[in-house]
């Protein structure tokens, strides 16, 4: 695996906020800039979500933990005005009452971040050097179909890919325009598009380690069958691209730091990707055997839905918390059923290409699988799964 150069100050220290600390992507972007190797560079750490973390919250003596609901327009302004220190932000949150691509969805979201611009740059301007966004390869494609067969081709979406058209629009696309008309000649901006997260959280809605993690339990704790279920085409080929937290946290930090990549006003975007393509086919018996549940020799069915399968599985869940002395979750704190049906059901392929980020120099990268089975450890060393 590779390496990347360490981030050198250049001033007495820079100052993070990070919007949506609790979140999969938010805690380990925390975690780094909060680390003792990280500190003479990052002398203040402020994290801001909605709820604290009731997982091993982070407690170190530079991290600061704020809890502000961001679609609350008074209580933004009434907590977050007085960061008048922050150099650098992080928008690693968003709104997921609605359906992602709805117009209520467009509307929330770029509620929230108006809502945290209005407070914090009329205080934070002569200091705030960055603003880094995360979206998504989302940003490519239309998920409100019909789809055709471009869709299933084999193709590898780049930076320049344009927008796509819908009734309802793009929340990326919202927050895009908004960072370009509030920012533009005042402050510097680069956005992150990882595609399918890995990494370990109970605040995420699209939590693809807890759904396997909770999926795998059961399956042991029942003496079920760990079967996917899905198409054959999202079993057998390359559909999606992983992206471990780690990767992604680090590239956020890359290009809020590195003048070589942000010294532009007009903003840039990266693919946020582990690099090498994976398939479950080849993925799934080794989780299989790493959760110890029956791996049987015909583990695809296209017939198996996750929703309906584990709908009555609450209970069973609740058992193995208690016998196994984990953290006290319930079974949707951890997994989205509908979510994983749609990953493993995922009706077009979404590739990206790091032909950019690589040609810019943040040459990080993971295997999926060894993503996987990272983070799979780290929740059993946190007793979220056994």
């Amino acid at each position: 695996m590779a390496t990347i150069e360490s981030h050198k100050a250049t001033n007495n220290g820079h100052v993070a906020a990070i919007f949506g600390v609790t979140g999969v992507v938010g805690k380990e972007l925390a975690r780094r800039l909060t680390s003792a190797s990280s500190k003479s560079e990052w002398k203040k750490v402020y994290g801001i979500a909605r709820n604290p973390d009731r997982v091993n919250p982070i407690n170190r003596s530079n991290y600061h933990f704020i809890q502000c609901d961001l679609l609350n327009r008074f209580e933004a302004h009434q907590r977050l005005s007085s960061l008048r220190d922050v150099t650098h932000i992080f928008w690693v949150t968003w709104a997921s009452q609605y359906g992602y691509d709805s117009r209520e969805c467009c509307e929330q979201n770029k509620a929230m971040m108006v809502n945290a611009l209005n407070a914090v740059l009329p205080k934070a301007k002569s200091s705030l050097k960055h603003f880094s966004l995360q979206t998504g390869l989302k940003h490519y494609v239309c998920l409100q179909g019909p789809f055709n067969n471009e869709e299933s081709k084999v193709r590898f979406y780049s930076e320049e890919s344009p927008r796509v058209s819908s009734e309802n629009g793009n929340f990326y696309y919202d927050l895009e325009d908004l960072l370009k008309e509030r920012l533009r000649n005042k402050v510097a901006w680069t956005i992150q598009r990882p595609g399918l997260i890995m990494g370990s959280s109970c605040r995420s809605v699209y939590n693809i380690m807890g759904c396997l993690g909770v999926y795998g339990t059961i399956c042991r704790h029942l003496k079920l069958p760990f079967v996917f279920g899905g198409t054959k085409k999202c079993w057998e080929e390359f559909v999606l691209d992983g992206s471990d937290v780690r990767l992604v946290a680090e590239q956020h930090i890359w290009a809020a730091t590195n003048k070589d990549v942000y010294d532009t006003t007009n903003g840039q975007a990266f693919n946020c990707l582990n690099g090498p393509g994976f398939t479950w086919k080849e993925i799934w018996p080794i989780l299989g055997k790493n959760f110890g549940a029956q791996v049987p020799n015909d583990m695809f069915s296209g017939e198996l839905c996750y929703t309906r399968a584990m709908a009555d599985k609450g209970k069973v869940w609740e058992e193995i918390v208690e016998k196994e002395g984990l953290v006290q979750t319930k079974m949707e704190d951890l997994a989205n059923w509908e979510f994983l049906d749609s990953v493993f059901r995922c009706p077009f392929r979404l590739l990206g290409s790091r032909d950019k980020v690589d040609r810019f120099g943040f040459t990080l990268r993971y295997k999926t699988l060894d993503s996987i089975l990272y983070w799979l450890d780290l929740m059993r060393d946190d007793k979220i799964i056994p």
